[in-house]
Order: structure tokens, then sequence, then C-alpha cells
């Protein structure tokens, strides 16, 4: 899949990774390794997964130095059997085992989202429905975890507060209502192209909100049967997107009554790391 990861936040992220974790060198390394010695080291994967992330490898040895080859036999969104080599690389002992952990974190972590995601996407396929990511990310690594969901099938909602109109339910609260709160969006410009996306709570909030002109409706935290009879109800005025509760095993009930979009939390607030090994053999 084509995702940039020369963007600056990356780059920053990775620098971040190797600093906290070298530090001032790698004690270990540098005093048991002769620093002539060349190696051969490969990732593998100890399960089978959604892989997301191995596009970091040449960031983090281009970084580190001592690297004369580095092949990737896998890209972000290929499915990985259980003991499938991900990537291999040459290169001086020292810098392979100095940056395995940063390596293997990277990989492990956006991957296990990426498979929890495909998991998400499989279970609604062929509904028309789509499944949403979500702001629940680690502090500090949004960009490089949508991409993991990406990876996995989803689509990606807002990067952050700056790129999209979603007005919750505090907002509500603090504008004085459903129409206040479209009212005053409307009337500070929103820019072209963004459409304004509003959480209602109650039937009365979501026949206010469609009176006023939004343009997708967020329902939280509603039953499947609840989700049909309002999907029915807005009958394509707006596109609809179910939040809230969404377990992976409830998916498809919800996934059948006709949203557009369900946005799952989970697939990166909860993801699972998946199993992955290192392993350095020395060359003669």
């Amino acid at each position: 899949m084509n995702f940039d990861f020369q963007h600056p936040e990356i780059l920053d992220v990775v620098h971040r990774a190797l600093t906290e974790d070298i530090g001032s060198g790698d004690i270990t390394t540098n005093s048991t390794v002769a620093a002539d010695r060349i190696a051969i080291g490969k990732f593998y994967a100890r399960q089978s997964m959604i892989v997301a992330g191995v596009e970091l490898l040449p960031l983090i040895y281009g970084e580190m130095g001592g690297v004369d080859h580095l092949s990737l036999h896998v890209e972000s969104g290929d499915r990985a059997a259980d003991g499938e080599v991900l990537a291999s690389v040459r290169g001086k002992a020292r810098t392979l085992l100095t940056a395995e952990r940063v390596g293997l974190n990277f990989i492990q972590r956006l991957s296990g989202i990426a498979t929890m995601t495909r998991k998400h996407v499989d279970a609604v396929a062929g509904t028309g429905c789509r499944i949403l990511d979500t702001r629940k990310t680690t502090p500090g690594l949004r960009r490089l975890e949508k991409m993991a969901t990406a990876a996995g099938g989803a689509t990606n909602h807002r990067i952050g507060l700056f790129d999209a109109v979603l007005i919750k339910n505090n907002h509500i609260t603090a504008a004085g209502g459903v129409g206040e709160a479209i009212t005053a969006v409307k009337a500070a410009g929103v820019p072209a192209g963004l459409r304004i996306e509003i959480e209602v709570r109650t039937r009365a909030e979501l026949e206010e909100a469609l009176a006023f002109g939004a343009q997708h409706m967020l329902l939280d935290n509603l039953s499947p049967a609840e989700a049909a009879e309002w999907i029915r109800f807005i009958n394509k005025r707006a596109t609809v997107e179910l939040s809230g509760g969404m377990r992976l095993d409830k998916l498809r009930d919800y996934a059948v009554t006709g949203p557009d979009f369900i946005s799952v939390g989970a697939i990166t607030h909860s993801a699972v790391a998946v199993d992955l090994n290192f392993r350095l053999q020395l060359e003669d």
C-alpha cells in the first residue's frame, strides 16, 4: 500500500525511538561484539498476521548506518504466515543488535493494529458498511497507527481536530443545543469540502440535526434494533456512522442495519502486539 513513510512526523518518531533506546550507547553489544563483525538478520512472523510498519526498517537502519543490504519481503497490508520472513538485513553485527528492539517494537505494535482491524473489516464484509478508525491512539503515534488501520482495511477518519468537523455531545451542551451548534459551525465558515458530522443521542436531536442540514450522523450507543429504526428514519438524507460498544462479536448485527460506517476505537486502543522474532547469524 502507498503510505508516506517519509512524513516528518514519522521520521521524528523513528529518531526519538532510537534515541530513547540507545541513549549514550549500547553497552552490552559494544562490550561483547567486535566492531568488524558482519552478520545477517531476519525478521520472522511467529503467528498469522496482517503486516504493517516494515517500511520503517529502512529509516531505522538509515539513521543507524552500518547496513549494506536490506530486503523487505512483504509490505504493509500483506498477510504473513507463521514462520514467514518479513525482512532480511546484512551489515555490522553491532548495528543489527542495537536496532533490533526498535524495529521489533514498531512492527509488532503496528501489525497488531492491522491484524485486529482486518478482523473487524472481515466481520462486516458484504454489507456495504466500512470500518472507521478513531482518535483513540497512542500519543505521538497517530499517523503510524492510522496507517496500520488502513493496512488492515479500515477507512481513516479525521487525523486530528483540524481536518474535520465533528460536533459531539459536549459541543452541543456548550453551544446550547443541536441547532445552535450547527448554525455556529456554518457561521464560522467551514472550509470547502468539509462535511458537518454531529453526534445525536435522542430522536429529537436527530430530527433537529436533519432540519439544520447536518450531512453525517454519528449514532452512539444504540442497540441493533434502534440503529435499524433510526437509519430507516434518516432514509439516506445523511450518511450514518454507528459508534459505541461496537464489539467484534456483535459487529455484523449492526452492519446489516444499513450504516455507511462503524467507528471502532478498539482497533487502536486495545490491539495486542503480534509475535515476531529477530534471528542473527554471523557471516563467515
